[in-house]
């Protein structure tokens, strides 16, 4: 899996050299483009009418979502519509994964997501804790993604026969 910020050459380039990649462009980038598109008293009222396209539960339902969006918006707002229409065929994987790898991948910029889960953890840690249950806990919050990768990439993912 590649997530980008929208470098459609860079794409093609990953395409080929690594044909089972699925290559998706960065949602939180996509959202940030939209608002910086819509004028500010909008943004309230844009920003719950296109939360049913990035946390649709598919792409049939994400897609029913952004035509009721452009239904409402798309004269006012054609722009955003076009954005999002462009950016489709990157976007549409991300709704084909399960909540908790949604999580791992909303942004590309992985290494920052791995250190805010380190900083909450020793946050949950911090505190005077002699059993070492805040560590165990912390750790537990990787199974659900772990075993969501595992259903997802299991021909791909290392050790998949014996999660």
């Amino acid at each position: 899996m590649r997530a980008g910020a929208g470098n459609v050459g860079c794409y093609g380039v990953v395409a080929n050299v690594w044909p089972q990649t699925i290559v998706q462009t960065c949602v939180v980038r996509l959202i940030r483009n939209t608002f910086r598109l819509v004028s500010r008293r909008d943004w309230d009222v844009v920003k719950r009418d296109i939360k049913p396209i990035h946390t649709a539960p598919g792409p049939d339902v994400a897609i029913a979502a952004l035509d009721e969006f452009e239904g409402k918006w798309g004269a006012q707002h054609s722009a955003v519509i076009r954005l999002w229409r462009n950016a489709w065929d990157e976007f549409a994987p991300f709704l084909d994964y399960d909540i908790e790898i949604r999580c791992m991948i909303y942004s590309t910029n992985a290494i920052e997501s791995v250190n805010a889960r380190y900083r909450r953890a020793i946050l949950a840690t911090r505190s005077l804790d002699p059993t070492g249950a805040g560590r165990a806990r912390w750790t537990m919050r990787w199974k659900p993604v772990i075993n969501a990768f595992v259903i997802t990439f299991g021909d791909r993912w290392p050790g998949a026969e014996t999660c």
